[in-house]
């Protein structure tokens, strides 16, 4: 009579493999591009019944190789998975056709750059920007992700997703960038509470000194903001007002087209 070992079980007689490691770990990276938010242990145990110490295994050798990173509690997919495979956190076919001719639209109308983004984590990540001629070097050059809570892009996405907001919100206190960074609850609850209220998020020098930025919420279908879309100018070069006007206005258009693609 045929006996399990640890690579097989008896099915109808017959041995079937049990999955190896490479198995589990594609399994966990399918949980993890699925998810919107950095999930749990217990959560992609649950996904892929995995035990907790297979899965915590797998999940240290995934991220020692940038496949998955850590946030807080949780994971996501890491940046060298992101880069073969786009995952951006917005599951909209042809999102990019769509999207391209607004952000090109908005560059000619302000001449500033313009920058698309998704959340991934509790950071904004880039996942479109057109430069302008005069732009100032930001901190996120180069790694086309910013924090939250100190861009406009981010304050956005935070703005008008709850979830994302209450996760950022556990931390207690944000981490100043500049000296005009908004570093206490009260006063980013506030800030969000106004970009909900006039649906345009500003950030003046509050991530890099010498850059502001003017962002507004892109809604995808279901009516769930799903990015931002925002322009950044050296502070001063143009009013945050009327940029604010125009980017309002080609967010709003993006949302419209997504909703009827």
């Amino acid at each position: 009579m045929p006996t399990e070992t640890a690579s097989q079980v008896v099915t109808d007689g017959r041995p079937v493999a049990q999955p190896g490691s490479l198995e589990r770990g594609i399994d966990i990276l399918l949980a993890l591009s699925a998810a919107a938010h950095p999930v749990s242990l217990s959560q992609l145990c649950r996904a892929t019944g995995l035990p907790k110490s297979t899965a915590h295994r797998i999940l240290g050798v995934l991220c020692s190789r940038e496949l998955a990173r850590r946030v807080g509690n949780g994971y996501l997919p890491g940046e060298l998975l992101e880069t073969m495979t786009g995952i951006t956190r917005l599951h909209v076919p042809g999102t990019r056709k769509v999207v391209l001719p607004y952000l090109l639209y908005l560059y000619e109308t302000t001449r500033q750059t313009v920058n698309l983004a998704v959340p991934s984590g509790l950071e904004a990540r880039y996942v479109e920007r057109l430069y302008g001629h005069n732009r100032v070097d930001s901190r996120s050059d180069g790694m086309d992700r910013a924090p939250l809570h100190c861009t406009a892009t981010g304050k956005a996405l935070l703005a008008f997703d709850p979830a994302l907001r209450r996760e950022l919100f556990a931390r207690g206190s944000f981490e100043r960038m500049t000296r005009r960074t908004i570093t206490t609850l009260t006063g980013l609850d506030r800030e969000l509470a106004q970009v909900r209220s006039q649906g345009v998020a500003y950030a003046q020098e509050e991530f890099t000194e010498g850059v502001s930025c003017v962002a507004a919420p892109v809604f995808g279908p279901g009516g769930r903001i799903c990015m931002s879309l925002g322009v950044a100018a050296p502070a001063g070069a143009a009013p945050l007002a009327r940029l604010g006007i125009s980017v309002r206005g080609a967010a709003q258009a993006i949302s419209a087209a997504l909703l009827s693609a």
